[in-house]
């Protein structure tokens, strides 16, 4: 970080300003606009941290509605406002409760006194489960709305850090699906009171119970419709693969031919292009100016295409010591959102390294002519493009509307009656004024 400090402009990237998601651009009512998209994906630094996730703390605080606010907090800064909001919501007579994860490597210190701000406020802090660390990035806020009590959701894959949201890539989730609503439900009833009998999930894939064997099923089906002769693949993205398990399911997985690639931006146990091993895997590390920090998994299954994104990393200590959650992305444009960033990755020939068989790694070189730009770089350009394409369609539509009411104006003014003007005199007929 200290050599990033350095006062050599022209080593420098340019300036980024994250923008806002465009969902929330003029929104006057986040949880509104929540509701009319049914989802939104958020992809941190390049999406406005501090206007989508603080956002909807700060909107939960102050909203009369809101009847209750529950959060798990792994890791946070004094800049994140996510604290004064979750006091200010307890203040404001909200039911206010945090998971306050006190291992977390590093933080033990902070949050140890952000734990006990937040209990001096009233609010009810518990520390997780004996045994495992909780993980998940996780919020949950149930809203009285006009048709009855609403769960509105938050999943993300980094950290709710203000900080490293300007400098880690991560994807986030808002959503107000039912069924992921009462998977949250059911997930911080486990974390506040450490009671196992009988819970289930629909939706959410929460480790350490199921997320591991879920994954690994999948796996294993790919597997399957590929030596069945249909369509498979698996593209997977995450800082570090070491879980050995997991590794051989995709090693398998490979011998049986389905086509996969891996975004591994760290440590990477399994070996790809072995022969008779893993020929069909491809590994690929991107390094740039932002550290990649998220997590997602997406499975072809024959068609029926599944995408997750979540807090886990494909590791040991993730999924048998951990409290982690992925979240199933169903929303066709969201889908698409996420496939584009995956293939952007995938296709960057400046910022890649490939990893070999014998787990070197190569840096792709662009061709000569070749003017593409870097995957951050490009997804910098994919941003503020649809922002302008909003702004633009917001005008456009500003303009029509003036002109539908100038219309409609015009349309309601009585008519005026007509104006008989006096003929006017004849050449040579006309008599001048007496002196």
């Amino acid at each position: 970080m200290e050599l990033s400090q350095l006062p050599l402009p022209e080593l420098h990237e340019r300036p980024h300003r994250p923008v806002d998601h465009p969902a929330l651009i003029d929104a006057p009512n986040i949880f509104q606009a929540i509701r009319d998209a049914g989802a939104l994906l958020l992809h941190h630094p390049y999406h406005s941290f501090s206007g989508s996730v603080e956002r909807f703390l700060r909107e939960a605080a102050s909203d009369p509605r809101v009847r209750a606010v529950k959060m798990t907090l792994y890791r946070t800064s004094a800049e994140t406002t996510i604290v004064d909001h979750l006091v200010e919501a307890a203040r404001n007579g909200k039911q206010v409760t945090v998971v306050v994860e006190l291992k977390a490597r590093f933080d033990e210190a902070a949050n140890i006194r952000w734990a006990s701000r937040l209990e001096a406020a009233g609010i009810h802090v518990t520390y997780g489960i004996v045994g495992l660390k909780t993980h998940s990035k996780l919020t949950l806020v149930v809203r009285q709305d006009p048709g009855g009590l609403k769960r509105y959701v938050h999943v993300g894959t980094g950290n709710y850090h203000a900080g490293t949201a300007r400098l880690y890539t991560d994807f986030g989730l808002l959503t107000c699906d039912e069924r992921i609503g009462r998977d949250a439900t059911e997930l911080f009833n486990y974390l506040t009171t450490g009671v196992t009998p009988q819970r289930h999930f629909h939706k959410l894939l929460v480790g350490p119970r199921m997320m591991k064997r879920a994954l690994i099923t999948k796996i294993e089906r790919e597997e399957q419709h590929a030596r069945n002769g249909r369509d498979s693949g698996i593209r997977m993205k995450m800082n570090a693969l070491e879980d050995a398990e997991v590794v051989r399911a995709l090693y398998r997985a490979s011998q049986a031919g389905v086509p996969i690639d891996l975004v591994v931006r760290d440590t990477c146990r399994l070996r790809p292009g072995v022969p008779g091993l893993s020929e069909s895997v491809r590994v690929v590390s991107v390094v740039g100016r932002f550290l990649e920090h998220a997590r997602v998994f997406t499975f072809h299954n024959a068609g029926q295409e599944e995408l997750f994104i979540g807090s886990a990393d494909l590791m040991t200590r993730n999924l048998d010591n951990r409290v982690e959650v992925l979240v199933p992305i169903e929303t066709p444009a969201l889908r698409d959102e996420l496939r584009q960033s995956l293939a952007i990755q995938l296709m960057d020939q400046r910022s890649a390294w490939d990893m070999h068989g014998d787990g070197s790694y190569v840096q792709r070189k662009p061709a000569a002519g070749d003017t593409r730009v870097s995957c951050q770089e490009r997804m910098i350009q994919i941003t503020q493009e649809r922002q302008e394409r909003i702004h633009k369609k917001k005008s456009a539509g500003a303009g029509q509307r003036a002109r539908s009411r100038r219309v409609r104006r015009d349309a309601k003014r009585p008519a005026s009656r007509p104006t008989t003007l006096p003929a006017a005199p004849k050449s040579g007929t006309h008599k001048l004024p007496p002196r």
